[in-house]
């Protein structure tokens, strides 16, 4: 770009924008030449993709820099030498990130195989549709690409509903999860994870196995399936299978302990997320004596589930103090966070059940895993399609840690 005679930039910002290869101490030059021109810099931005440097800033050119024009020859001329592209426009005022009536949201997408063209389409045309407008797209992921965090500014007016429906479905379509997260002081500084048991922690429902041993397979996996589609009441529900289970020999909770399948990626998640310095709980409508056990292989800090009453060996068929149901388990989330002196807005909570909903809407983040419909159109935001280990890229953590 050639600067003539007739350009006179005092008394405006001028948005400078470079662009070429990538290398050590662009940045460096081209402040040195800004600051010896006594040249005020209001904003600044830079990104490398692939070795292709874009780094734009605003100047604001005024009474005590040493020429209207000169920082801006100096400017080409470095660039130039560094073989980098330059150009520049007058901007009449600064713009706000985000106006008044505008929010920030961080769209994360996590994909078991691959990020597709296909999905990035779909998934701007929602944003656009709904007028939210993409500020940045970056990959989070350190080597393939299956996963992106984006920056968007969404209208205080939009309508989240649909717009989290319209997302939920380009994600069933494409089968890459999503979470639609407010971009406040609280998304990076998580510090409670909260797990459910069955069918979270674990590939399996203990009742059902319990049953099963106890030759009542058939009707408490029934019973079982109805209370976590929410179409029963769970202290009822769980009333009635314990009760089905009396006179089974306590050792054949042991065989069915050494037997579950953890969900796959849990072992690499719960180990990345102690590694700095989360605390992890269980909070279960399941049972303490599998609870109680998966803490301690686990190395988590609480556990919470119902307690089976056992005499001589034997199950009686009943439940020992409060059920922990869906309305305990919300109590249970909050006293922990008291009990770490954090705010709910910095507990995760992860759940498949209907009785997990009161505890999902209640923590800052709330993810439906590998839910039942009912659960996952009702949580704020569901992953159904990766391991455990896709949770990190929602935590900003860009997996996990060897």
């Amino acid at each position: 770009m050639t600067i003539t005679s007739k350009d006179n930039f005092e008394g405006k910002n001028l948005l400078i924008k470079i662009s070429g290869p990538d290398h050590p101490g662009i940045t460096a030059r081209l402040m040195k030449i800004v600051s010896e021109n006594n040249t005020p810099v209001l904003d600044i931005g830079q990104s490398v993709t692939h070795g292709l440097l874009s780094l734009s800033f605003v100047l604001k050119i005024d009474e005590n820099c040493a020429s209207s024009d000169h920082v801006i020859k100096e400017l080409l001329f470095e660039s130039y030498k560094m073989g980098m592209t330059l150009d520049y426009k007058v901007v009449e005022s600064l713009l706000d990130t985000v106006a008044k009536d505008e929010e920030k949201f961080i769209l994360n997408c996590v994909a078991p195989v691959n990020i597709t063209p296909h999905f990035i389409r779909d998934i701007s045309s929602t944003l656009a549709k709904f007028n939210v407008n993409i500020l940045r797209i970056d990959k989070v992921s350190p080597t393939e690409f299956t996963s992106l965090e984006i920056l968007t500014i969404v209208p205080v007016s939009t309508d989240h509903k649909k717009l989290k429906e319209e997302l939920i479905g380009v994600s069933n379509t494409h089968k890459i999860d999503i979470a639609f997260l407010k971009d406040n002081v609280f998304r990076r500084s998580k510090r409670l994870i909260v797990f459910d048991m069955d069918s979270t922690l674990i590939q399996a429902e203990v009742i059902d196995e319990l049953a099963k041993a106890h030759g009542v397979g058939d009707e408490i996996s029934e019973i079982t399936e109805q209370a976590m589609n929410g179409e029963l009441d769970f202290n009822q529900s769980l009333t009635k299978r314990v009760s089905m289970l009396k006179g089974l020999d306590a050792k054949v909770m042991h065989d069915i302990l050494e037997k579950l399948p953890l969900t796959p990626g849990v072992e690499e998640f719960v180990q990345t997320i102690k590694k700095l310095g989360y605390k992890v709980a269980i909070i279960s409508g399941g049972f303490t004596y599998f609870a109680n056990a998966l803490k301690e292989k686990l190395k988590l800090d609480y556990a919470f589930a119902n307690e089976l009453e056992i005499i001589d060996g034997k199950l009686t068929g009943n439940v020992l103090g409060t059920i922990v149901n869906a309305d305990q388990k919300a109590i249970l989330v909050s006293l922990i966070a008291q009990q770490e002196n954090i705010s709910l807005e910095q507990v995760v909570a992860i759940g498949d059940g209907a009785n997990d909903l009161p505890m999902l809407s209640q923590a800052g983040l709330g993810i439906a895993f590998h839910a039942k419909d009912i659960v996952k159109k009702a949580a704020q935001n569901h992953m159904s399609h990766g391991p455990m280990t896709s949770i990190l890229y929602f935590l900003g953590i860009p997996g996990s840690l060897k």
